[in-house]
């Protein structure tokens, strides 16, 4: 199983999201080809509920917490309340390019 279909089960199991979407972002970071290291997580669920994005994020992280030590580098997260999803008409923000890490 690669690694995006690892935290797509691991997120569905943990939160049975209203949406989620798992984007392999590797491709633009300075990572060999095939890399599954960067993702951009976009997440909305009832678990989110009267949580701040700092504890949100939390939720996912102690979700993935093998995923991150084992290789995945960074997550880009987007979470919202169902509401909050509906709200935004479907639209998630697009993520930055990259900047080259240790480069700059």
């Amino acid at each position: 199983m690669s690694v995006r279909d690892t935290i797509v089960a691991k997120l569905q199991q943990a939160f049975t999201p209203a949406h989620l979407e798992v984007e392999n972002e590797s491709h633009g970071h300075n990572v060999p080809r095939g890399s599954e290291t960067h993702f951009k997580v976009v997440i909305a669920g009832a678990a989110f509920e009267g949580k701040r994005a700092v504890a949100r994020h939390q939720l996912v992280y102690a979700a993935l917490a093998a995923e991150l030590k084992g290789g995945v580098h960074a997550l880009a997260l987007h979470t919202y309340t169902p509401a909050e999803w509906s709200s935004l008409g479907g639209a998630a923000p697009q993520s930055p390019d990259c900047m080259g890490g240790s480069k700059h």
